[in-house]
């Protein structure tokens, strides 16, 4: 069953009707297939689950502490295979950003981003007052699994198999619920119309480079896939004087940055204690980052199994 703009509207009308009484209320959960919990209004959640529920609802008050699950009117199955066989992965080295933003600058001007949004936000870290600043570029994390994709009710963002969570503005319909379910508030959204340039209005629609904008619509970091597939860097990547985005093939394991620096992918993070940002949440962020400040020694070698030497239970 489609669920467009107009009949998204008439649902978020029926919400109101459900404090109001009965009778529009039981079309709304007809609508949704929701199942109450205790009858109160619901609050959104982002389900952590790969497959199942898009959406939760959680009923205020919860009468039973049973959750309100409601299922999209039409289960996201878009995808698409994007670059065949490769799997984009960004590194960001934290000890070498100096916080110049001049990836957020390339961003803006790659693909005209509205004013009020960031693509890529720089943000000023410190972790101790007593401590010096360092910087933390946050580009969309392109999660393997992305809360935003499972949320969307009309399939406007979907995940390619090269690792971008790609983002259809023309199919969204500015329900929002990708920015409440995204960890690190990676999408913006546009409230009025965003002015545009003789050249943006030249350009076609295209999604792989993202350079039109429509009011209503949410709008985010998508690792640059035009230029990827002409060969090219992604615009931040390119743009950073100090070399500290990295970007590349995991499949190939090997990333490069603005520098023509191409190391491997597996040893710059398994060397410089890589991580992943909120890995915990269970998002498989397809963005490392290595720590502001670099280990002095290597790490020992790496422990042989028991088996391997021989040994056995005791």
């Amino acid at each position: 069953m489609a669920l467009t703009r107009r009949s998204f509207l008439k649902i978020l009308a029926a919400g109101t009707a459900v404090m109001a009484g009965p009778p529009a209320g039981n079309r709304l959960l007809r609508r949704l297939r929701l199942r109450p919990a205790g009858g109160g209004l619901p609050a959104l959640a982002a389900s952590r689950e790969p497959a199942g529920p898009i959406v939760r609802l959680f009923g205020l008050p919860a009468g039973d502490g049973d959750p309100t699950l409601a299922y999209a009117a039409e289960p996201n199955t878009r995808t698409g295979p994007g670059e065949a066989g490769r799997r984009w992965v960004m590194v960001i080295d934290l000890a070498r950003c100096d916080g110049c933003r001049e990836c957020t600058r390339a961003c803006t001007a790659m693909h005209f981003v509205p004013s009020g949004q960031e693509w890529i936000r720089v943000y000023e870290m410190r972790d101790h007052a007593t401590g010096n600043a360092y910087w933390l570029p946050r580009p969309c994390m392109q999660c393997d699994n992305p809360p935003c994709v499972k949320v969307c009710p009309v399939s406007a963002s979907w995940k390619r198999e090269d690792g971008i969570v790609m983002q259809d503005t023309s199919r969204c319909i500015g329900c929002r619920f990708c920015i409440a379910a995204c960890p690190y508030q990676a999408r913006g959204f546009n409230w009025v119309q965003p002015p545009e340039s003789e050249e943006q209005r030249r350009q076609p629609y295209d999604m792989e480079w993202n350079t039109r904008h429509f009011k209503g619509t949410t709008e985010k970091c998508i690792f640059c896939p035009g230029l990827v597939k002409e060969g090219r860097l992604p615009a931040c990547v390119s743009a950073c004087p100090m070399g500290a985005l990295y970007f590349g093939d995991q499949a190939e394991d090997a990333v490069t940055n603005s520098q023509g620096e191409t190391v491997r992918f597996s040893q710059l993070v398994q060397e410089n204690a890589g991580y992943r940002f909120l890995e915990e949440l269970g998002t498989e962020p397809r963005v490392y980052y290595l720590p502001p400040r670099k280990p002095l020694y290597p790490p020992p070698p790496s422990e042989q199994e028991p088996a391997a030497l021989g040994g056995g239970h005791r």
